[in-house]
């Protein structure tokens, strides 16, 4: 569940960035993943073929991407929104053409990954104007351009202005039609940042002692995340009547015996993330506590063994809610109970399209990824998430990492 952006955000006691005291090296763990294949030129040019498959097939012309995940998804070009414009337009043919300030090319160029034309735009000029000359340069004009979702309103606003009476449309079937179905060279990333993440949490709780914070659980984590060979901004980490709270809480917060700890993090490897959540204590549970814990356990399962080829996603969520509810849980997101989404798209976010949540009508398929967490949780006493991902094959889904098998100890 955890959202790197809302880490990174978070001042409260349980979202919490570690700053990696030495106390909380781990020298005794080494990378993992150096040998594992980053994504490639031959790979992203592939994912341009495929864009303009879908963009004939949906009849759009062109599409507009800005910085962010999509960009370096399908150029390599790895930059950050801010007031000066910096875009990538696909063309159903040809090269893409990437628009950017003048005095940014060299650095866009650095990690451009894919053949493009680069158009630049002085600061007494419009980057807007740069983009729809290029379209109107390629007859792309005339058809209807896609918008990929992300994509800011002054964006949008702009190009819309600038080329009257052209069909702007959503980007999705494209972008998303690429972006949803992961291939092998993917799938391993995620899978390398799967199992750093498993082993900095089993690093983390071999170590959590009572007394310790949510930051210095934080630190143990990131110290061997980044060991390990991943990136990591950081954990969600809650503790006792915080638990309850699937996003985290600013109560002041300490690690007490026979009180939960919910530690929620991933890792980034190659671009690529990870997101697991475990659910202990220190000093054996309480009845009530190994109930829930119970409870969570099979709601994963349900989940798990409800991802089947052509499935509804939305009808993973609901089969974990129908369970849930037959034991007094909610109704539907409602407390006692499971308030989110059963699970979430990731892939080089880690929030995706699309969702495992009621109504979502998307079929299940071959390379989709999500995670799978119906956490429980009661106000004012606890909470249990247990998160793992999964991707889906020509058989079903598979694993990312194995899930948890006791409230105890949450190695895999």
């Amino acid at each position: 569940m955890i959202n790197r952006r809302q880490v990174m955000a978070a001042g409260g006691a349980g979202l919490a960035l570690a700053s990696s005291p030495a106390w909380a090296a781990a020298p005794d763990l080494s990378s993992v993943t150096d040998n594992v294949p980053r994504i490639d030129r031959a790979e992203r040019t592939a994912r341009i073929f495929k864009a303009q498959a879908l963009m004939r097939a949906n009849s759009i012309g062109a599409i507009l991407i800005e910085p962010g995940s999509s960009l370096d998804y399908f150029t390599g070009v790895k930059w950050w929104r801010s007031e000066r414009l910096t875009c990538a337009v696909i063309p159903v043919e040809g090269t893409p053409c990437i628009v950017t300030p003048f005095f940014e090319e060299p650095s866009i160029r650095e990690t451009l990954d894919v053949p493009a034309e680069v158009r630049v735009w002085q600061e007494d000029e419009s980057p807007i104007s740069a983009v729809a000359t290029f379209l109107k340069s390629r007859r792309l004009s005339e058809r209807s351009v896609g918008i990929e979702e992300t994509v800011r309103f002054f964006a949008s606003d702009g190009l819309a202005h600038a080329l009257p009476g052209a069909k702007l449309v959503s980007a999705n079937p494209v972008v998303r039609g690429c972006r949803m179905i992961k291939t092998p060279a993917e799938i391993a990333l995620m899978q390398a940042a799967s199992d750093v993440t498993v082993r900095a949490i089993d690093h983390a709780v071999a170590r959590t002692q009572p007394g310790m914070t949510p930051a210095d659980i934080t630190a143990l984590i990131v110290a061997a995340t980044k060991a390990l060979g991943g990136e990591a901004d950081g954990a969600l980490v809650l503790l006792g009547m915080a638990s309850a709270y699937p996003h985290g809480s600013h109560q002041t917060q300490h690690v007490v015996k026979n009180e939960i700890i919910l530690i929620d993090c991933g890792c980034s490897v190659g671009g690529y993330q990870s997101d697991i959540s475990r659910t202990f204590v220190l000093g054996g549970a309480t009845g009530e506590q190994r109930k829930v814990f119970d409870q969570v356990q099979q709601g994963q399962r349900i989940a798990f063994n409800a991802a089947k080829l052509d499935a509804a996603a939305g009808s993973i969520d609901d089969a974990v809610r129908t369970r849930y509810e037959s034991w007094g849980y909610g109704p539907r997101y409602k407390l006692p109970g499971t308030p989110h989404r059963t699970g979430h798209g990731i892939g080089m976010d880690g929030h995706e399209p699309v969702n495992l949540v009621h109504g979502e009508t998307t079929r299940l398929a071959a390379g989709m990824c999500f995670s799978n967490e119906p956490g429980i949780y009661t106000p004012g006493k606890f909470g249990v998430r247990i998160e793992d991902c999964f991707h889906m094959t020509g058989t079903g889904p598979k694993w990312f990492s194995e899930p948890q098998q006791s409230i105890e100890y949450p190695a895999s």
